[in-house]
């Protein structure tokens, strides 16, 4: 393995235009740079510089060395800049978009995060688009796809497959009876996220690996989680809701699950964030955060065990 320090020697030599220049640049005697110089040259078995009293020219081979020199004290030095930032305090403003739903599930440990990191101030932009990270100056999304994104500018962490559940508030079910089978569901009113008129279609799978497709006419249909749950808080019908923008009402009993041996596959949940040298002490502190509280085991997820995927 080559010296890097024989390395920064030569590149500053090339940089320079000769080894005076470069000694006078560094502050280093000429002749020691002059010395590691013939030493670099003797270890590769190539001639890097021409030089004379009057002469000096890199030649064409060392004009390759100079390019791989370039490039593995960059390298070198992206290293050491990583490591200094992973020692360093979470700090700064650090700005996360997160679908609405999720929100809440983060919000709840928020505290916590800035408590254990007082120099970390951090930015929630909650929305349920596709947020572009570097144009808006997103550090990390959270995202719920069917597949993974592909952007090759991004970095992926998965934290966890997620699931649409059937739910309705108890007094709906005791009011209307419960459906035993997916085939029921018709003839209950239903909540349902479409914006297209008409009947709505869902497609359950249970554990055995069946697959159904219900038809149904919604009593009540938007593209907000907020509005469907209430209404199914208070009683307007069966809704289906991502786990996520329904567990905690589940947790205190406003809505019980409804046929829960089947459920309609969602999509996944992952960060996604821009990675080039080496994250921010505060990016990184706010990602193992956030998947540390996504995570299945995590507090927040405190739904009944047949819901969970």
């Amino acid at each position: 393995m080559r010296d890097l320090n024989d390395l920064g020697l030569f590149v500053a030599v090339v940089a320079n235009g000769g080894i005076s220049a470069a000694a006078r640049s560094l502050g280093s005697p000429k002749s020691k740079i002059s010395r590691r110089v013939a030493a670099l040259e003797a270890q590769l078995g190539l001639r890097l510089v021409e030089r004379t009293t009057r002469h000096f020219k890199v030649t064409e081979v060392g004009q390759d060395v100079y390019r791989h020199a370039l490039a593995a004290l960059s390298a070198a030095e992206a290293i050491d800049d990583m490591a200094t930032r992973q020692r360093s305090e979470p700090q700064g403003v650090v700005r996360v978009s997160c679908p609405i739903g999720v929100d809440r599930l983060i919000g709840r440990a928020l505290p916590s995060l800035l408590q254990r990191h007082p120099k970390l101030r951090l930015q929630l932009v909650i929305t349920n688009r596709r947020v572009e990270l570097i144009d808006e100056s997103i550090d990390i999304a959270v995202r719920v796809r069917p597949k993974l994104d592909s952007d090759a500018d991004l970095q992926v962490k998965i934290v966890r497959q997620t699931l649409r559940v059937l739910v309705a508030s108890p007094g709906y079910l005791a009011a209307n009876g419960v459906p035993t089978t997916p085939a029921d569901l018709p003839n209950f009113a239903t909540i349902s996220q479409t914006d297209r008129p008409g009947p709505d279609r869902w497609t359950l799978n249970n554990d055995a690996g069946d697959e159904v497709e219900i038809v149904h006419e919604p009593r009540l249909s938007a593209t907000a989680y907020p509005v469907l749950r209430q209404a199914a808080v208070d009683g307007v019908g069966i809704a289906m809701l991502p786990e996520f923008a329904c567990h905690e009402h589940l947790e205190t009993g406003e809505l019980v699950p409804v046929l829960p041996e089947w459920a309609l596959p969602q999509g996944i949940l992952h960060l996604v964030f821009t990675s080039r040298r080496g994250l921010l002490p505060g990016v990184r502190a706010v990602i193992d955060f956030i998947a540390e509280v996504l995570h299945p085991r995590s507090a927040v997820w405190r739904i009944p065990a047949e819901l969970g995927s």
